[in-house]
């Protein structure tokens, strides 16, 4: 066992460690967004229906700031976008806690993830730059690593900080952003971006291929949404039922999301060293973690036991470690350093779109026809998308010797 977590973690570039470590410092203030909801309803005492309206413009400028973060990350490179993102929404998290108007809130939340949110392409292009081919999925595996393991200690400390006051969310969350930029301005050197164009153009001779023109990866982007939209409760309307209808309280719920990054932190790469040497078509892998993840919110529906809490955190936490790391790998795969910001910016899009859909659809639902209907809903949403999946793999895998 212990070899095997060695094995795991040995061959990454120093640049790989040290951009975890910018996602370390980052997401160790990451509370903001899992408390959001509970935020809008508890604090400001907005309705249900306004609080998953403000979650989709949350969504809306993700949307598009992914877009222009995938573009911009192509034309200019990806270290400066990722330094001004971080930068920009420090500042923008610690004004608005000070905005409690519905309408103004709704604009600053757009603003705040359309520039901050081109953050996401380019930390991803960042990544695939500094790995290889062979340790790609595991590069991804670390920066999610360092997601979580910053998530554990901001989902664990924002419940107890939401007890006391939740402005303290913003201000702990925005001075972490505005730290993360500062770190990767020391710590890591500037590539020259005109010089990785240029040799990317002479070495493949044809020209770069759009992902809008990529009829697969369209498929693979609507596929990875559906899940998306599904795994998203998680952010969304998950922590309001635990509070609603099994009685936890803010400081359970950060403890739910603390438990969920420390699984990841201690079992992901280790998982994925093992499954990436033992299975070739990898998006079968991710089709089965989309699965899990459906039947994951699907348990919900049997009981209100409040035990089922655990239950749900578990596997939603064993689906997101089988199915993410290998669609990042799959989107990064599928592009060169020509065009590599525009496909991850694609990719990210489909984030940014189910943070639109899954406060809206969840919202909508839950409040229409009850939460049962909206977890078996979101069941089906992954069962199409598996399906999905699995056709993309057996594509891939008929062209190609392994299913990248």
């Amino acid at each position: 066992m212990l070899q095997l977590y060695r094995n795991a973690y040995t061959g990454l570039s120093r640049s790989v460690w040290l951009l975890a470590g910018v996602m370390l410092i980052n997401r160790s203030g990451t509370m903001v967004l899992p408390f959001l909801s509970l935020y809008l309803t508890q604090h400001l005492h907005f309705s249900v229906e306004q609080a998953g309206v403000v979650l989709a413009l949350f969504g809306i400028g993700s949307l598009l700031g992914t877009f222009l973060g995938g573009k911009l990350t192509d034309r200019i490179g990806f270290y400066p976008i990722q330094v001004f993102s971080l930068l920009f929404g420090g500042f923008m998290l610690i004004i608005m806690q000070f905005i409690t108007r519905f309408e103004w809130l709704c604009v600053t939340v757009f603003v705040f993830t359309t520039l901050g949110d081109a953050f996401r392409p380019a930390n991803s292009a960042a990544f695939a730059y500094y790995s290889t081919t062979d340790n790609r999925t595991r590069a991804f595996s670390l920066n999610r690593l360092a997601i979580n393991l910053g998530w554990s200690v901001g989902g664990g400390l924002g419940g107890l900080l939401a007890g006391v006051d939740y402005r303290l969310l913003f201000w702990v969350d925005g001075l972490t952003c505005i730290s993360a930029a500062v770190y990767l301005l020391y710590a890591l050197p500037r590539p020259d971006h005109a010089s990785l164009v240029n040799n990317a153009a002479a070495k493949y001779g044809t020209a770069a291929r759009s992902p809008y023109r990529d009829g697969l990866f369209l498929l693979f982007t609507v596929c990875m949404f559906l899940y998306l939209t599904s795994f998203m409760q998680f952010f969304s309307m998950l922590p309001l039922y635990f509070k609603r209808y099994l009685g936890a309280q803010e400081s359970q719920i950060g403890l739910f999301m603390a438990t969920n990054g420390l699984l990841i932190v201690v079992v992901e790469m280790a998982l994925v060293y093992s499954l990436e040497r033992l299975v070739q078509r990898r998006l079968v892998i991710s089709a089965i973690g989309v699965l899990v993840t459906g039947l994951s919110l699907f348990v919900l529906v049997l009981t209100r036991w409040p035990g089922i809490a655990w239950v749900t955190i578990v596997f939603i936490t064993l689906g997101e470690m089988l199915a993410m790391p290998f669609l990042l790998t799959f989107a990064a795969n599928r592009s060169d350093e020509r065009n590599r910001g525009q496909y991850l910016g694609l990719y990210s899009m489909g984030w940014a779109l189910s943070q639109v859909s899954s406060p809206l659809i969840g919202s909508q639902v839950a409040e229409r026809f009850g939460f049962p209907t909206l977890w078996t809903v979101m069941l089906g949403f992954s069962i199409v998308s598996a399906i999905g999946l699995l056709w993309i793999s057996r594509q891939v895998s008929s062209a190609m010797p392994v299913d990248r």
